[in-house]
């Protein structure tokens, strides 16, 4: 993938005095699976609809394969969308739903007919062609969408959260569906969800998004280990915050010094100075709570215990009043509620975050 199909160059845009998007930028290579994920509200969807040339932005520009398409119509731009809600018509069957494009570009009928035909066998729905969207499934109508979007071969499939109405088990069949499909066919894909599993599970990149503005753009590992920001931290996976300030340097190792204990973490590249103010994102399974109160680590009270999803969570007050949260695989701990601890990590797996953003990178 080194090719750039799609490029956002600083994007602004407000509706009336609320500013959407805050100079987003964005580059899209050729057969990348690109999620843009955030909350309501972040500013998703209407870049999604820039991209498509639904809306036009206060600012920036809109590059696709190098060409400025900034306002450019829809139809002028080798750009195709899949809605949450299907958008089939209904009074079409399926064989005039998927081959609808290439009629309003007056392909002979024989070759439509025959490129429908791939495109069914291709998301599995070959015998389907005469049946109605009203005698289908949501994930078959879902499909139908796809495979209409895809017959005239787009440079960039945008999606906007198309499995959003689907229950739990097809939702996750059709994320698997969906990447196979991409991968296939090496088509770039720009992608919309709310959900971290989706994003994580099918992305090559994903861009957190909060308040209009890029948090972070990386791989999900990127994303998941190295969060850049603590609503990344919280956002992708969940993760405790802890603050405190630098004590001691060592090469690579650094001194937390939190007002509940002390402990180190990792500098990652980044130079800290003794004294000064950081936090830290750490991973619930990447802790450990061990009885006592001697020792180096943060201390703490556990206040609760449950177990969920093959994972048991404990629940520490530290002494500062913050909640921090352990959790590792099984059914029980010798922890119990009441007890005193000391919680500790792995040097390496302690990430600073919030760091000035001359040191945080891309987003």
């Amino acid at each position: 993938m080194s090719e750039t199909i799609l490029e956002l160059q600083e994007i602004y845009k407000s509706f009336g005095d609320t500013p959407v998007l805050q100079g987003i930028g964005l580059k899209a290579a050729q057969g990348e699976f690109i999620t843009l994920l955030g909350s309501s509200g972040c500013g998703k969807t209407t870049t999604l609809r820039i991209i498509a040339g639904l809306e036009t932005p206060d600012q920036g520009r809109v590059l696709l394969e190098g060409r400025d398409m900034t306002q450019a119509p829809p139809n002028k731009r080798d750009v195709n969308t899949v809605f949450q809600n299907y958008a089939l018509f209904p009074h079409m069957n399926v064989e005039q739903n998927v081959g609808y494009a290439l009629k309003i570009r007056k392909r002979p009928k024989g070759e439509i007919k025959e490129e429908v035909k791939k495109m069914l066998e291709l998301v599995q729905l070959s015998g389907f062609e005469r049946r109605m969207p009203g005698e289908l499934s949501g994930g078959q109508r879902q499909r139908v969408a796809i495979a209409r979007s895809l017959i005239n071969r787009p440079k960039l499939l945008l999606l906007d959260e198309p499995l959003g109405a689907l229950d739990l088990q097809l939702r996750r069949q059709m994320q698997q569906e969906l990447k196979r499909l991409q991968k296939k066919l090496g088509i770039t894909f720009i992608y919309i969800t709310h959900d971290q599993e989706e994003a994580l599970n099918m992305s090559d990149r994903i861009a957190v998004m909060k308040d209009g503005r890029f948090q972070q753009v990386g791989t999900p590992s990127q994303v998941y280990d190295s969060p850049l920001t603590s609503y990344v931290a919280r956002f992708v996976g969940t993760a405790n915050i802890v603050q405190g300030t630098v004590g001691t340097v060592s090469g690579d190792l650094v001194e937390f010094v939190g007002q509940n204990g002390k402990t180190s973490f990792g500098s990652r590249g980044h130079s800290f100075v003794p004294g000064s103010p950081v936090t830290l994102a750490v991973r619930g399974e990447q802790a450990q709570a061990v009885k006592g109160e001697e020792g180096p680590g943060l201390a703490g009270v556990v206040k609760e215990k449950s177990f969920s999803g093959g994972m048991l969570r404990i629940a520490v007050e530290l002494s500062g009043g913050e909640e921090f949260i352990c959790s590792r695989h099984g059914i029980d701990w010798e922890l119990a509620p009441g007890d005193r601890v000391r919680i500790n990590w792995q040097p390496e797996h302690a990430c600073p975050v919030d760091l000035p953003r001359t040191e945080s990178g891309e987003g």
